[in-house]
C-alpha cells in the first residue's frame, strides 16, 4: 500500500485582508488549512515611521496582527512564518483543530472580548 504524502496548499489573499475576514476563515477552516494573512515585515508595516501604509491601513493590520495571535492563543490555529526575501516574510495560519472542550463558538468568544473590553 502507498502511503504518499499530501502537498500544503496556502492561500494567499489578492489584497490585504481585514480582521473580519481572517476570522470569517478561522470559523470554517479545517484542520490542515493554510492562510497567509500578510506578507512583508508585520512589526514595520504597522509602527508609523517605518511603513508606508494608511494610518487606516496600518490599524487594520494591526488589529489582523492581534487577532492572529489571540487565535493562536485560543488553539484555533497555528501561526507560523516563512522568509521570502530579506525582509520579507510571510505569515501563515495553519488551522487546528476545533478543541472539543470548547461548547461555545467563534462569535461567542469574539463578543465575550468586546465585552470585556
Amino acid at each position: 500500500m502507498f502511503m504518499g504524502t499530501t502537498p500544503f496548499i496556502t492561500v494567499r489573499a489578492s489584497r490585504p485582508l481585514s480582521e473580519i475576514e481572517f476570522c470569517a476563515w478561522v470559523a470554517q477552516a479545517v484542520p490542515g488549512d493554510r492562510l497567509e494573512y500578510h506578507r512583508g515585515f508585520l512589526v514595520l508595516d504597522i509602527f508609523p515611521v517605518f511603513s508606508g501604509l494608511s494610518d487606516a491601513a496600518r490599524a487594520e493590520l494591526s488589529r489582523l496582527g492581534s487577532r492572529a495571535f489571540w487565535a493562536a492563543e485560543q488553539d484555533l490555529v497555528h501561526l507560523v512564518q516563512e522568509r521570502v526575501g530579506p525582509d520579507q516574510f510571510a505569515y501563515i495560519a495553519v488551522a487546528r483543530p476545533k478543541p472539543k472542550a470548547a461548547a461555545v463558538s467563534l462569535s461567542e468568544l469574539l463578543l465575550a472580548e468586546q465585552e470585556a473590553a
